[in-house]
């Protein structure tokens, strides 16, 4: 389990359009058509990687609350499956099952899309305002696998409270980490 942090895109930056295949679905969703008029929240994960799985049940959660309230969420697995079948777009339907995922969780095969964001960790947490403008990228809390702090999720939360609420977002904000992007 290498520890990878994240990189700080610059806040402002638009999201990269992207097209990419929900095996859940069966069917090729865009940015476009998943996207809010209110805020997006796209990130990457995988199956295998322990700190999603430390996160998944509160990312969950987060996200079935939060889509009540308009927030969009999509999650995107870019990880090399040829080398990591655990992340295989067949057991992406199981983790999304398990989980329970109310959101898309798509497959970037190229892994172009990961690239196009400047993704490198599962997770790795980008939120877009209305103009699809970023306006966080970093840490989902300040827990990490066998550190004994609670998952909680604050540091989204307080990102998307403050959206819903129209105060100012931090511009001083945390990486993430988590394991590296499994690149081809």
């Amino acid at each position: 389990m290498a520890a990878t942090e994240s990189k700080m895109v610059s806040l402002g930056t638009i999201a990269p359009y992207f097209k990419i295949f929900n095996p859940v679905s069966g069917t090729y969703q865009s940015i476009e058509n998943l996207k809010s008029d209110i805020a997006t929240v796209i990130t990457f994960i995988c199956n295998h990687c322990p700190y999603v799985i430390h996160i998944n049940p509160k990312l969950s959660e987060i996200a079935i609350k939060y889509s009540k309230l308009g927030i969009s969420f999509i999650a995107i697995n870019s990880n090399d499956v040829v080398k990591y079948p655990e992340d295989s777009p067949e057991k992406m339907i199981e983790i999304s099952e398990k989980y329970n995922y109310t959101f898309p969780y798509l497959y970037d095969e190229t892994q172009e899309v990961a690239k196009a964001y400047n993704a490198v960790c599962t997770p790795d947490i980008f939120v877009y305002d209305s103009y699809m403008k970023l306006v966080y990228r970093g840490q989902f809390d300040n827990s990490r696998p066998n550190n004994g702090i609670p998952v909680t999720g604050n540091s989204l939360i307080n990102v998307l409270d403050s959206i819903l609420d129209g105060s100012e977002i931090p511009d001083e904000q945390v990486p993430g980490i988590g394991c590296n992007i499994k690149w081809k």
